[in-house]
């Protein structure tokens, strides 16, 4: 079998563009994971305010504050952790689900 140079040459290269482009895609800027980060307190006040209101802490106060704080790390503690690294020594990337 005669493999055609020149065609495996442009394959590769279209795989390393696309790898290049999907990495790229991953990034986010500073004010983005601001928003996240914005958007995950938002969340967390939203579930487990009430409860900590219940509790008898004052709404706003910095003890509900540490009351919503420690119960999303409760939770967040209780759920399973899976990390999957890759790359080359010295440049390894990891991700934590």
């Amino acid at each position: 079998m005669i493999l055609n140079y020149r065609k495996v040459e442009a394959t590769m290269r279209k795989a390393v563009i696309l790898l290049i482009l999907s990495m790229l895609a991953g990034c986010m800027t500073p004010a983005e994971r601001a928003e996240k980060a914005e958007r995950d307190v938002a969340e967390m006040m939203q579930i487990y305010g009430p409860a900590c209101e219940k509790l008898g802490y004052p709404h706003d106060s910095d003890q509900w504050r540490g009351c919503v704080l420690h119960l999303d790390s409760k939770a967040n503690a209780d759920r399973p952790v899976m990390t999957s690294c890759f790359g080359p020594r010295g440049a390894v990337q990891c991700t934590t689900f």
